[in-house]
């Protein structure tokens, strides 16, 4: 799928992954982050918190690209604790990139969309479907995610594709902050974080008149699905 793709969270995880596969595709990448990408592609660092900031940084974007093909959404954070154990500003943080950054920046990259016909792919995850304890807002924001791409592909249908993807857990530095308690131990099954950019890429390749909708991408054994 030749093109530009925004993709949000670019410089690590699946959001990497991501970069590395639409690169291999003959497209470019054009990323969103913090920090930037280990490999040399067009990069706004923003904090994706900041949903006015994370606006101006896609539509800039979208100026340096001249036209878009796809938007991957794979930012995302979490801190793991009781809702008591955790800062407002901590919990709301994880809201925010989670759920408010992915809107902003779709928001901001519909227009240019429409005239490509171009595909979003949001990333939710299992936890947006099947809930946990000490995970508030992690699973707050990623069951937000699963409404709010569900009822996107509702009013863009037949202007833009959109794709809801819940992956499981993958081999990336996700959860290298976290307490011990809240790592998998080392025999966990993660999902290698390029079978899931993959899938982004099928749905991203679609043809016109051709959405895949929803798709669950994890381990053969992953724990938190069904």
């Amino acid at each position: 799928m030749p093109g530009a793709v925004i993709v949000t969270g670019g410089a690590s995880g699946l959001g990497a992954a991501v970069v590395s596969a639409v690169r291999e595709a003959g497209g470019t990448p054009y990323v969103l982050d913090l920090k930037p990408p280990t490999v040399d592609v067009p990069y706004v660092a923003v904090d994706l918190s900041d949903t006015r900031a994370a606006e101006r940084a896609t539509r800039e974007l979208i100026e340096r690209a001249g036209t878009i093909k796809g938007v991957v959404t794979a930012a995302g954070m979490d801190i793991p604790a009781p809702l008591t154990g955790i800062s407002g500003e901590d919990w709301e943080r994880i809201v925010a990139i989670n759920l408010f950054g992915t809107a902003a920046v779709v928001r901001a990259a519909v227009p240019a969309l429409r005239v490509s016909h171009g595909t979003i792919v949001t990333v939710a995850s299992t936890l947006g479907i099947k809930a946990v304890g000490d995970a508030t807002a992690y699973c707050a924001s990623k069951f937000g995610v699963v409404g709010f791409t569900r009822a996107l592909a509702a009013e863009l249908a037949g202007e833009v594709g959109v794709t809801l993807l819940i992956p499981g857990g993958m081999k990336t530095n996700f959860f290298d902050a976290r307490d011990a308690k809240y790592k998998p131990g080392p025999d966990a099954p993660l999902n290698d974080p390029a079978n899931t950019a993959a899938a982004v890429m099928f749905a991203l390749s679609q043809p016109p008149g051709s959405a895949v909708r929803e798709m669950i991408v994890c381990s053969e054994v992953e724990s938190s699905y069904p």
